[in-house]
């Protein structure tokens, strides 16, 4: 087997659709070496998975990825809200939400926001910037078969378009393959839920009377609500470009064939509410929304993220958040093993952390369906009424009571009531603006490629840092805190960084690369070092 393979990687990831580049991309900047095949002959073509929520935005902005993503939406920046409606004429308009952050709360939790991105436009950004980094992104490349042993995985694909077969071999396989995964299926991983919800087919179209319809009306999403035509109109480019989800029953006997260009037209017409609309079909792409988690999240050295995990209803576009966020969680944690400063077991705690967000966040997604009454979806009898937590918290506020933390609470609510990020261990550390070097930063934006300590200038706690750090051979930063000039970050005289993350005035704080809290200690201690050292080698279950 050694003389056969071609290519050696310590990663191998398989799909280079949104997750799997964004996989890429976080692999990258770890410094981790690897290769993504994917199957198509290049990124989506259609425009679809355009919701970036907040939580997602801060990983590409300490990725450096934030204002390439911008650029490309740009195009969409004014849209805000869901709209409600009979058809755009004639008609009172019910704004579902009229923006995405009307209350400016946001500010308070985060240096950045929302952002609308179609998938046609953020994955060529994504592939660019992996490929900067030294990513080996192949496209037009199929995984044919795969095996493991215990020191890793043995992989044949083929390129698509001359025919050849490469057998690659790699430390670990990550699956980013969709919903249907051949990976997942050769992995026998079952899954739960729901199952199906309901079907549509999305088709894009052109019209170029269609924004005089709209006037200044302008929304991420309009669910046109007239009995036999009903579906949910998305702008592409707030000129002439469309999609139009139509709801679609495969259950009965409907295929996609049954959807002419035709008939396409005449139900867009319908929904908007005018006849003789100029109505030019592009393309048409069936999609099905699901509620399923896979039962496990690995196997061996191979690991699911993104919808070979998990499927939820697309409706708060939390599906390919939580797939992107998926891959930011394996990402640090494969980087931390390879690079020799955690115990393989370390890749345990992306099942324990990630499958209970899945399964949280997947019931959120059904009930904000029903919520918004969207075209197709008849939810069961049996769904719960209330709304439950609001998207910023479901975005935002999930936590990891197990996982790679220390002292995390066990019965803490995987995704709570209110969102709460006070520095609690296993939630999203807090933001806070802070001066370095005469720069305005984010906390958060120090959490990336090391585990951060923060403590208050003149405590031993730094010191213990860069000890620990060189005791483990690990990548650890300990930075201080306060208002002197001294400080390593210097804090606004409105502020305090103690309280933002409760703790006393000779405490620290331990942060993860993803940006979550690993273990705090509320006070100073006898022997931090010692202290530290022992939340370290337990998060990175060293020996």
């Amino acid at each position: 087997m050694e003389d056969k393979v071609d290519v050696r990687v310590p990663v191998l990831v398989v799909g280079g659709s949104l997750v799997g580049l964004s996989t890429s991309l976080f692999l990258s900047r770890h410094g981790v070496r690897h290769m993504v095949v994917e199957k198509h002959a290049g990124t989506s073509v259609h425009p679809r998975g355009r919701g970036i929520n907040a939580r997602t935005m801060e990983l590409f902005r300490t990725a450096q990825a934030e204002p390439a993503i911008r650029s490309a939406a740009a195009v969409l920046e004014e849209n805000h809200g869901i709209l409600q409606a009979q058809s755009l004429v004639g008609g009172e308009f019910n704004w579902l939400i009229k923006g995405v952050d009307p209350s400016g709360a946001l500010a308070r939790f985060s240096p950045t926001g929302w952002c609308l991105c179609s998938q046609n436009n953020i994955e060529p950004e994504l592939a660019k910037q992996s490929r900067a980094q030294g990513a080996d992104v192949r496209f037009s490349t199929e995984l044919m078969s795969f095996d493991q042993d215990e020191e890793g995985v043995t992989a044949l694909v083929k390129d698509r378009e001359t025919g050849e077969h490469l057998t690659v071999r790699a430390d670990f396989l990550i699956a980013a393959d969709g919903p249907r995964s051949p990976v997942r299926e050769a992995l026998r991983i079952p899954q739960t839920g729901s199952g199906e919800l309901f079907h549509n087919v999305s088709i894009t179209f052109r019209s170029e009377q269609l924004i005089e319809v709209l006037g200044d009306v302008r929304f991420i999403v309009c669910y046109l609500m007239r009995p036999g035509a009903d579906g949910a109109l998305l702008p592409v480019d707030n000129e002439t470009q469309w999609v139009f989800h139509a709801p679609w029953h495969p259950e009965n006997g409907e295929t996609l064939e049954d959807f002419t260009d035709e008939r396409c037209a005449r139900q867009i017409r319908a929904a908007v509410g005018v006849p003789d609309l100029d109505v030019e079909i592009g393309g048409r792409a069936p999609w099905h929304a699901a509620e399923r988690v896979a039962e496990w999240y690995s196997s061996g050295r191979a690991f699911l993220v993104g919808d070979a995990a998990h499927e939820m209803s697309p409706t708060g576009a939390f599906g390919s958040n939580t797939g992107i966020q998926d891959a930011h969680n394996l990402a640090w944690k494969i980087a931390a093993v390879l690079q020799g400063a955690a115990g393989q077991e370390l890749l345990d705690t992306y099942e324990a952390e990630r499958l209970p967000v899945a399964r949280a966040t997947s019931l959120r997604a059904s009930a904000r369906s029903a919520e918004h009454s969207h075209p197709g979806y008849t939810p069961p009898p049996t769904m719960g009424g209330g709304p439950g937590s609001g998207v910023l918290t479901t975005a935002m506020g999930y936590c990891y009571p197990q996982g790679a933390v220390v002292g995390g609470d066990p019965g803490r609510p995987i995704i709570p009531e209110a969102l709460r990020l006070k520095g609690d261990v296993g939630t999203r550390a807090p933001h806070m603006w802070v001066t370095r070097a005469g720069e305005r930063i984010s906390l958060l934006d120090l959490y990336e490629r090391s585990f951060v300590l923060l403590s208050a200038a003149g405590t031993p706690w730094r010191a213990a840092a860069a000890q620990v750090a060189e005791q483990l051979s690990a990548r650890l930063a300990g930075y201080t805190i306060g208002s002197a000039a001294d400080a390593d970050l210097v804090q606004p005289a409105d502020a305090d960084w103690t309280e933002v993350h409760e703790i006393g005035a000779g405490g620290a704080v331990l942060v993860r690369p993803d940006g979550f809290v690993a273990w705090r200690c509320e006070d100073a201690v006898a022997d931090p070092q010692e202290a530290l050292l022992t939340a370290m080698m337990t998060v990175l279950r060293r020996d």
